[in-house]
């Protein structure tokens, strides 16, 4: 059985990268060959969903039961489609300094061996495509949140400053605020 796993560092909360994974609603909005998706049941800890993918002409369903376990761990069970199985988990561990780190793992096999070898050689390549498409979703999503953050935290930051030189008189506190 073919085995995939990626591990990523990524500057962002494992609870911001545990959300943006969980939100199957939206895979169609950026991974590739998703098609369509449709949530059959949610809920805090578990979610069963259809994936409707495609390559050129071809469609194929599936449908998974998805394991929530918020904000560390995502796993995806396989319950019908054209594979024979097909499981993956998705890990999400806070990095010293901020951010997380990303453990993806995937075991698939198909019905039919022959295909499972001459598929196997591109769907390595074809999830770490989805894993980079997460990634970029997560920087249009985060990325401008993150650094927008920041620069109200600088502006703040100016701002006390500012404070803290009139109220002691400082001669700067006109400058200092008006460069705020």
């Amino acid at each position: 059985m073919p085995h995939i796993a990626e591990t990523r560092d990524l500057p962002w909360s494992p609870e911001q990268m545990f959300d943006l994974v969980a939100d199957v609603r939206r895979y169609a909005e950026f991974l590739p060959w998703v098609v369509a998706t449709r949530i059959r049941s949610d809920s805090d800890d578990e979610m069963v969903a259809d994936m409707m993918v495609g390559f050129s002409a071809l469609r194929e369903k599936f449908t998974s039961r998805v394991h929530k376990a918020r904000p560390h761990t995502i796993t995806v069970e396989y319950l019908d489609g054209p594979m024979k199985s097909l499981s993956n988990t998705w890990r999400f561990a806070p990095r010293e300094g901020g951010g997380c780190r990303i453990d993806f793992e995937c075991d698939f096999s198909f019905r039919n061996a022959l295909f499972e070898r001459l598929a196997g050689q591109y769907l390595d390549r074809a999830f770490r495509k989805m894993v980079t498409a997460f990634e970029t979703r997560a920087d249009r999503l985060y990325g401008a949140e993150a650094a927008a953050r920041s620069g109200a935290q600088a502006g703040a930051q100016a701002d006390a400053q500012a404070d803290a030189q009139a109220v002691s008189g400082g001669s700067n506190s006109s400058s200092a605020t008006s460069a705020a």
